[in-house]
């Protein structure tokens, strides 16, 4: 296959280094990058089939100045939920792109050990199951995928593990002990599930790799960014300065505003996303704990 990789961040760079193994692959970017493989990006979006890796806030803009549907077949490996329009991915790629063309990428996987070539599942959920087949395909080896037809359920999944991150590693940094990260992570699935109910996701896909799999992995290693954002926070540092020191975007913390906004609007409970925001703008760490715990 001949794979344009559109996003030059290091999740970018990883899968691009996991598929040029056995396809014709290159990676591009709006910024020109120094790395192997790279090309211009409007070179790159001619290819037939593209994997999209940007920040999930930048999407439609992106998409809207630079995208022009060709039929291209898109593998889709950003995570989030735009806090602007309240929109998921799929709704996004949607305006320019046939659903019939567009796959999602979840499950637990840390760029770094991608880039190792370490083992991982992942998962690629499409309404087109022969696409998510064609996707899988291209994949090498140590890299096991699993095709599923829950798009809205893969999704929710890998935008609302990023908020309970951000609330692990709190609890990590504040040292409450593994206790309380096991029952913070369990309630976190719970309240994900909860969730992804609401808008017609299938309860298996929580249980699963893009569900449980990247939850108990983004919640409980200093690897995630959203994670080492809940360090911060713990320690009372400045968001900001949180953020800057991570030098990469942190998805979890516009997803946490988004998923409140909607969770408000649709009268659904989200206890854990609530005070990762009230966090998130300034509230003390050990009194958001605090209240959560004592909560009905």
């Amino acid at each position: 296959m001949k794979i344009a990789v559109i996003g030059a961040g290091k999740w970018g760079q990883a899968l691009y280094s996991a598929l040029k193994i056995n396809n014709d692959c290159v990676i591009s970017s709006r910024t020109k990058r120094d790395i192997d493989g790279f090309i211009g990006l409007s070179e790159a979006l001619k290819y037939d089939y593209l994997l999209f890796s940007i920040s999930t806030q930048m999407t439609d803009e992106f998409l809207s100045l630079n995208f022009k549907s060709n039929n291209q077949k898109i593998l889709v490996a950003s995570k989030g939920i735009d806090i602007i329009s309240g929109k998921f991915l799929h709704e996004i790629y949607a305006k320019f792109s046939s659903g019939d063309n567009l796959a999602f990428l979840s499950g637990p996987s840390f760029a770094i050990e991608v880039m190792q070539g370490l083992p991982c599942a992942l998962v690629i959920s499409s309404q087109n199951k022969e696409l998510a087949q064609i996707w899988a395909s291209a994949f090498p080896n140590f890299i096991k995928p699993y095709i599923s037809s829950d798009v809205i359920g893969a999704e929710i999944c890998g935008a609302y593990k990023n908020v309970i991150a951000i609330a692990g590693g709190v609890c990590a940094g504040l040292g409450l002990g593994q206790n309380a990260r096991a029952s913070l992570i369990s309630r976190g699935l719970v309240e994900m599930a909860r969730f992804g109910e609401h808008f017609g996701a299938k309860s298996d896909t929580f249980l699963g790799l893009s569900g449980a799999g990247d939850l108990f992995l983004s919640a409980s290693s200093e690897l995630s960014r959203n994670y080492r954002v809940g360090l911060g926070l713990a320690k009372g540092e400045n968001l900001d300065r949180i953020l800057d020191e991570i030098g990469e975007v942190a998805e979890g913390v516009a997803t946490a505003r988004a998923i409140t906004k909607m969770a408000q609007q649709r009268v659904i409970y989200t206890p854990i996303a609530n005070q990762v925001v009230d966090m998130l703008g300034g509230k003390n760490a050990k009194e958001a704990l605090k209240d959560l715990l004592k909560r009905q």
